[in-house]
């Protein structure tokens, strides 16, 4: 059972009347569900889960092309304007059976997305032409995805509420700095041509990139808020901060690390240090998705590094080195994060991170 909670407890409860059997029988259920499942993980895994099975891509596939005969009807009979309504209404309609009644995960989070994108095509119909409309965008959908979280306890919705809200910061630098081309200063090509300096550049753009720091850390406190309240990552808040991770990642590594990066000179062994500290951060909290999130830095800094001793091979030991980094870390991660936990002292929360002395069992 779980902790503090046995079975004579429920024995008790039954026999003075704070619960029937029924609900016994249901909590002992769910109790030995929850442990069987702590228990089978394997002990560096991080819970995720897409879809349960191929029923719920069949289903996804079905629902998408339900929504687009709908939508096609709608079209053809009715006014254009009424597309995103009725796109909306179907997606909360399927998301009473499928999300609130049958918990499927790959078409709840089709259905999400389909609510979202019809409230954008709703916001983008309604305001007038030439007004900001990522902010009113942004505004209006992190308003909506905060209904539907609650009302359908949807993780996978915060990741979307997250994408609305890094709208709206966009939509309040358009204010301030209004889109326009970009000289960049960077001297590394691939930065260039994927485009990302205009986001993520303190240099090149400081208002987009503080307003991306500023979104990154709001993510990131809120999905250490969700980690804090599962450290065991058996319930929806886990999965909840999964997607919160997912978001404030790479908003955090790419403005500091790039920002750095670009510099040059100290600012290069500014970002090895930033990177370093993600790298730890990730150890620590239990999460992969910062260190993720930093590979092409690490590959770009690499690279770097082995292209000053002018060797013509650069691309492929730097692929070498961090497939290395990469893998051996993937397999010792529960053995290193438990060395790092053990040798860090004591602070506000550490108890309520996911478990580490398992790992300390492992490396001795």
């Amino acid at each position: 059972m779980a902790e503090g909670v046995t079975r004579d407890d429920l024995r008790a409860a039954v026999a003075s009347g704070v619960i029937d059997e029924a609900q016994a029988v249901s909590l002992q259920t769910l109790s030995d569900q929850r442990m069987g499942y702590r228990a089978n993980m394997v002990g560096d895994d991080e819970p995720f889960e897409l879809f349960k099975g191929f029923a719920e891509i069949f289903v996804t596939v079905g629902l998408a092309l339900l929504m687009a005969g709908f939508v096609g009807l709608t079209a053809l009979f009715g006014d254009v304007a009424l597309l995103p309504v009725v796109m909306m209404a179907l997606a909360v309609g399927l998301a009473l059976y499928f999300t609130k009644q049958r918990r499927m995960t790959l078409p709840s989070i089709a259905l999400c997305i389909a609510f979202g994108l019809g409230l954008m095509i709703l916001v983008g119909v309604v305001i007038p032409e030439g007004d900001n409309g990522a902010l009113y965008m942004g505004v209006a959908g992190m308003f909506a995805i905060a209904f539907y979280y609650r009302a359908f306890r949807l993780p996978f919705a915060m990741f979307v509420f997250g994408v609305f809200g890094l709208m709206a910061i966009t939509g309040v630098v358009n204010i301030f700095e209004p889109p326009q081309p970009v000289t960049y200063r960077s001297t590394n090509t691939l930065l260039d041509w994927l485009g990302i300096t205009r986001y993520f550049d303190l240099q090149n753009s400081p208002f987009m990139a503080v307003g991306t720091l500023i979104f990154g850390t709001l993510a990131f406190i809120a999905a250490l808020h969700f980690d804090t309240k599962d450290p065991h990552r058996v319930s929806r808040y886990a999965s909840t901060a999964f997607w919160l991770h997912i978001l404030a990642a790479p908003a955090l590594v790419n403005t500091l690390v790039m920002s750095n990066y670009t510099m040059g000179g100290i600012g290069t062994v500014i970002a090895i240090v930033v990177l370093t500290l993600f790298t730890l951060l990730a150890v620590i909290i239990d999460r992969r998705s910062f260190l993720t999130a930093g590979l092409i830095y690490m590959g770009l800094l690499i690279a770097q590094a082995i292209g000053d001793t002018g060797t013509d091979w650069a691309p492929v030991i730097t692929t070498l080195v961090l497939g290395v980094f990469v893998t051996a870390l993937g397999a010792f991660w529960t053995q290193a994060r438990a060395a790092i936990m053990g040798a860090l002292p004591d602070f506000p929360g550490k108890d309520r991170l996911p478990p580490y002395a398992a790992g300390l069992a492992v490396s001795e």
